[in-house]
């Protein structure tokens, strides 16, 4: 996005892989479990999460991650606050051993929508409380609500009398 971010809040993306097996073939099946946010996130290495792993299913944290806020993205995180699911959007790609790896974190479900079309694969995870305060009080803060306006339509049918 262009521009200077009025806010950065920094937060780190625990992942959960466990492997899909069928016959004669297994794919690892990736999703994001969470965002954590808050001055003491990890750095941006992936190292083992907590415990709470289920079955065979592995965690790892990414941190040295940002959600970035812009000034002219507040209407983008007005529609998602004000939906049914408000989430924040991890947009992973693929390293070279075939792992998902976080490569940002956003508010904005237009971003989010390039992401599905540039090839990455996009995960929405639920906003933490400590998120959702700072990212309201940015949508107050920024976002002017644009009046509707209908637009007024043209009669052709008038036209082509005259």
């Amino acid at each position: 996005m262009p521009g200077v971010p009025r806010l950065c809040i920094p937060v780190a993306v625990i992942m959960g892989c466990k492997t899909v097996r069928g016959a004669g073939w297994e794919v690892p099946s990736w999703r994001v479990v969470g965002v954590v946010a808050g001055a003491g996130v990890p750095g941006s290495e992936a190292r083992g999460a907590p415990a709470g792993a289920t079955g065979d299913e592995r965690r790892l944290i990414w941190g040295g991650l940002r959600l970035e806020l812009y000034r002219d993205a507040a209407d983008s995180y007005w529609v998602n606050l004000t939906g049914q699911q408000p989430s924040l959007f991890v947009l992973c790609s693929e390293n070279e051993n075939g792992a998902v790896v976080p490569r940002s974190v956003t508010a904005d479900q237009n971003e989010a929508c390039s992401g599905v079309e540039g090839n990455d694969q996009v995960f929405a995870a639920p906003i933490p409380p400590e998120v959702y305060q700072q990212l309201e009080q940015f949508v107050v803060q920024y976002n002017v609500p644009q009046q509707k306006r209908k637009r007024k339509r043209t009669n052709w049918a008038e036209r082509e009398e005259t």
